[in-house]
């Protein structure tokens, strides 16, 4: 074999090279003989589970486990091992293609017998472990918690933004750990954990045929999920995998037939957990694939892997939506741009391509080179500073020469709102800041679009100005003097010139409009949310708005509405007007008594709250805006809660959106919601013809906080 450079993997460089006399001495080998030197690699991100050292996991099995390499020498995180003579697998068959029954059967066979390594021979395990050596539910347990801790947790400085800006939260993999269910009982064994073709060394002597290399990873726990890790690890063609876990079970039944216990209800768990885990090297292995170059090229290459890896680890996540290949190329563009690391000439300058919006003039206090800091600093926030919400991606930087921190706010590209919006979110801020209204609200700073088009808007950030400190909301409901700050709010919003944003605002019964409008939304619901609507007992749109029509209202002045005061819209701050209102995008122009009893459908009111709040909203406002308010608040209430039964249902069906706090606080709840919304239509509260379904309608408990909303509304 020729001295050279070998494939070491991601986490090692292997150097075949021949024994000098002086290193042969110190091994006790002839000199001239080959050996394998395996140094790791400085770049080489920490992601992967470790528990033991390579040398000393080689030294324990040397007895039992006679064809694996020998760790000659080390010396800190360089070793010596001998060299192993063949082909890997991988040079024979690639990635991918089918792999010969009689290799598999060499494959399931080394990982049999890895069984036969007493637990004895074995250096000591890390703290933690589980005690019982058979605990298969928590060995998987504790593989989840140790993937946190080594590797999301070490690289969170530097990537936590991009995850969130993906849509991984911080604790998905403690959240895994905690859903992980009851198991079969298996014998704890040697595991390799890292059996792909790479691994395997097809011997030229064929005695034996296979030896396994690379260790490093090696554990001791559940062999099902050395299983898993080989099958996916491997890359097998789909219509193999049977194969291979038959070929499998067979080898253990030889060797230790416990082992086979609970295999075909339990390796998709293993299987599950390998795809979750996978998620973060993958992701940060394309990510920092953009060192090289930011060209499309690279750039579509990191998308697509990003994109692979995002749909293999949603379901074992929790990932309720996965970002489409155009979001996901601007935010890994945002991120690496953010780092100016791919640049050769380190004296270059990063070149952030935007175009100013020309409905809104430059701001005095946020020139153009604001805009560009604030866009440089947007790929590389904290993850602790990222915040997606329904339909934004929001995130908060620092800019040089600006006191306070700024938002950096994009919509995100996936979503599809089936409740239209009316008015520019930009053009309601400015309007509410040049009416000097005591209205706390965000400013608009810029608006524009980067790259790919993508449209941002630069909003003064309101939540709390210390690093790490997550902006608090309501969710539990209104204080008093939070109540009266609202009010307050509202009734200063009547005071907006609502002229420019709806010219034709007072020329539009809103309640007639607002009633069209939710028929026409139930009309254009997926075919699956109507057939489901049907069999739950709701009304078609035509039926709808023949039951819509015998109600009328007094009209009232209009006014500028938010039109989504939901508590996460709500900031709270330290001054009388208590909250600042964020999040305008659905705002409108209409009668003033639907914002309010719009925020207590969507925020848990307590009933001395809700009065609290009418009295002070009826006296604050001129009667031109309050007529008949206490006759006609319940025909609002009652379109809120049938709006509701339609939207959270099509939720449910479509997915859209779970991902939001406010949204799955929704659907949690949807059987009361529907008994709600049906009463309010005056229909009967029929049984299902199935009554599986009414069971599989999430219906909340009595400590729910949205049947206290609700409940508060009677």
């Amino acid at each position: 074999m020729q001295s050279g450079l070998m494939s070491g993997g991601h986490h090692n460089r292997n150097y075949v090279l021949p024994l000098t006399e002086a290193m042969a001495r110190h091994v006790n080998c002839d000199p001239g003989t080959s050996v394998t030197v395996r140094m790791p690699r400085p770049e080489a991100l920490p992601v992967v589970i470790r528990t033991w050292r390579e040398a000393d996991i080689l030294d324990a099995i040397e007895g039992t486990l006679p064809h694996v390499p020998r760790c000659l020498r080390r010396r800190g995180e360089t070793a010596v091992h001998s060299y192993v003579e063949g082909l890997p697998l991988s040079m024979a068959c690639p990635n991918g293609k089918r792999v010969d029954s009689m290799l598999v059967e060499a494959m399931t066979g080394l990982l049999a017998q890895m069984s036969r390594v007493r637990r004895e021979a074995l250096p000591p395990l890390p703290d933690g472990w589980p005690r019982s050596d058979k605990d298969s539910q928590g060995f998987l347990r504790t593989l989840a918690r140790l993937a946190d801790r080594q590797i999301r947790q070490p690289n969170w400085h530097e990537f936590g933004g991009l995850f969130a800006a993906l849509g991984v939260p911080e604790d998905a993999l403690i959240r895994l750990a905690d859903r992980v269910p009851a198991m079969a009982r298996r014998p704890y064994s040697l595991l390799h954990t890292d059996l792909h073709r790479d691994n395997v060394i097809v011997t030229y002597r064929g005695e034996p045929p296979l030896i396994c290399v690379d260790w490093e990873l090696a554990t001791y726990g559940d062999p099902l999920h050395d299983l898993a890790t080989h099958l996916v690890r491997m890359q097998y063609p789909k219509d193999q995998w049977d194969d291979v876990v038959e070929s499998w079970a067979n080898a253990m039944q030889g060797v230790r037939p416990t082992a086979v216990a609970g295999l075909g209800q339990d390796l998709g768990h293993y299987v599950a957990f390998e795809r979750a885990q996978s998620l973060y090297p993958d992701v940060m292995r394309a990510a920092k694939s953009l060192k090289v170059s930011l060209d499309q090229k690279y750039l579509e290459m990191a998308t697509q892997a990003v994109r692979r890896a995002l749909e293999a680890a949603a379901e074992p996540l929790g990932l309720v939506t996965v970002p489409d290949e155009a979001e996901i190329e601007r935010v890994l563009h945002r991120w690496q741009l953010s780092r100016n690391e791919w640049c050769q000439d380190r004296q270059a300058v990063t070149t952030i391509n935007w175009q100013p919006d020309g409905r809104l003039l430059e701001a005095s206090d946020f020139p153009h080179t604001a805009v560009l800091d604030a866009l440089r600093a947007e790929g590389a926030a904290p993850a602790a500073h990222v915040f997606k919400g329904t339909a934004h991606l929001n995130t908060v930087v620092r800019v040089p020469g600006v006191e306070i921190p700024v938002m950096v706010r994009r919509k995100v590209a996936a979503v599809s709102r089936r409740e239209p919006t009316f008015l520019s979110e930009h053009a309601v801020l400015r309007a509410i800041e040049e009416s000097g209204a005591a209205v706390a609200a965000p400013r608009v700073l810029a608006l524009g679009t980067s790259h790919a088009q993508d449209p941002f808007a630069i909003h003064t950030y309101v939540g709390p100005h210390d690093s790490g400190q997550a902006p608090s909301h309501p969710v539990h409901g209104l204080l008093p003097h939070e109540a009266d700050g609202l009010v307050d709010q509202l009734w200063a919003l009547a005071y907006v010139d609502y002229g420019p944003l709806d010219p034709t605002a007072d020329a539009v019964g809103f309640f007639d409009w607002l009633r069209e409008l939710l028929v026409r939304l139930v009309d254009e619901l997926p075919k699956e949310t109507q057939q489901l609507a049907r069999v739950l007992g709701l009304p078609n749109a035509g039926r709808l708005q023949e039951i819509l029509a015998r109600h009328h209202m007094t009209p009232r002045q209009a006014a500028l509405l938010h039109g989504d005061l939901n508590p996460w819209n709500l900031v709270r701050r330290n001054d009388k007007l208590a909250l600042t209102i964020i999040d305008w995008e659905m705002a409108m122009v209409g009668d003033p008594l639907y914002d309010l009893v719009r925020h207590m459908h969507l925020t848990p009111t307590r009933p001395e709250i809700r009065v609290r709040m009418f009295q002070r909203w009826s006296k604050a406002l001129p009667v031109t805006h309050t007529k008949d308010w206490e006759r006609d608040w319940h025909l609002y209430r009652w379109m809120e809660n049938i709006r509701s039964a339609y939207v959270d249902l099509d939720r449910m069906v479509t997915g859209a959106s779970l991902d939001a706090p406010n949204v799955s606080r929704a659907v949690d709840t949807y059987g009361m919601t529907l008994r709600a919304a049906k009463g309010s239509l005056g229909l009967p509260l029929r049984e299902l013809s199935n009554p599986y379904l009414a069971r599989a309608l999430p219906d909340g408990d009595h400590g729910s906080t949205r049947q206290v909303g609700l409940s508060a509304g009677r």
